[in-house]
């Protein structure tokens, strides 16, 4: 018996649907849409299934994306990407694991939905041009103009310097050992001096309200002495990451690692965004 497409390319139709959405509820929500439509479809009459999905994921995706662009500009506070928890083979795709990266989503959402999802459906997916057209409803050639500023943008805001994942793993483990003693010179020699945190609490659990730039005010943050820290290595989103307790409260921790030191910080606390963290997501290109 031949398998359903649908069900064969079901975690590809997922994380298509999350890189252009930065969410996991989202992301399901949209590939149970299309599974509906699917549903309707002679598979008979359909030529490349898997194009066929992609196309249909990325039109609900994009209606989505439209309405989530306006709920999100009334969030509180800093929003982040929902984290994922993941398996780490995911990181063996080098080009999978840096486009579901907390720095690279959270780079995309500054892209507006159509660019967004040209660049994920060609920089990520290896489209052609002509199917990104038919699935966005636009030419072939303003696809290759959004695509070209669309690469631009992000290579402009991308961070720079690739590390080995081992390397990533011994500096997470540094960072990690310092926020559970609270050693403030310890917090500083892993990070950068111009290190930057984001923190996303949603309105719901206490956190910055704005980036906090350098390490002297990040360290201040961090170490202090009448909290009980609790921190484990896990996988997130392709690389190593943590999970985190403070006090009791929970949060995923994801950390950018140039030159053997901290750059970027991205703390998710918000607990709607915290529900996947126990199963690992399947991604697939």
């Amino acid at each position: 018996m031949t398998e359903n497409p649908f069900v064969a390319h079901r975690s590809l139709l997922f994380t298509v649907a999350y890189e252009m959405l930065g969410s996991a509820a989202d992301a399901e929500d949209v590939v149970q849409e299309s599974w509906l439509r699917w549903a309707d479809v002679d598979p008979s009459q359909v030529r490349d299934p898997r194009a066929y999905l992609i196309r249909t994921v990325t039109r609900q995706a994009l209606n989505r994306l439209r309405t989530l662009s306006r709920r999100r500009e009334d969030y509180v506070g800093e929003w982040l990407p929902e984290p994922l928890l993941t398996s780490p083979d995911v990181a063996e795709d080098v080009e999978l694991a840096e486009s579901v990266s907390i720095a690279m989503l959270t780079v995309l959402e500054t892209l507006g939905p159509t660019e967004r999802a040209v660049f994920v459906l060609r920089e990520v997916f290896d489209m052609p041009y002509g199917e990104i057209a038919e699935a966005i409803g636009k030419s072939a050639a303003t696809v290759r103009q959004i695509a070209r500023r669309a690469r631009e943008h992000v290579a402009a805001r991308r961070p720079r310097v690739e590390v080995s994942r081992s390397e990533q793993h011994a500096v997470v483990e540094r960072f990690l050992a310092a926020l559970r003693t609270g050693q403030l010179q310890e917090l500083l020699e892993v990070m950068a001096p111009d290190v930057v945190l984001i923190a996303d609490g949603g309105g719901v659990v206490p956190a910055a309200p704005a980036p906090v730039h350098g390490a002297e005010l990040v360290a201040k943050l961090l170490a202090r002495a009448d909290r009980v820290v609790a921190a484990t290595t896990v996988w997130l989103n392709g690389a190593p990451a943590a999970r985190v307790e403070i006090d009791g409260e929970p949060a995923a921790v994801s950390l950018v690692v140039e030159n053997g030191r901290v750059t970027r910080i991205y703390a998710v606390a918000n607990p709607r965004k915290l529900t996947r963290l126990d199963e690992p997501a399947e991604l697939a290109r």
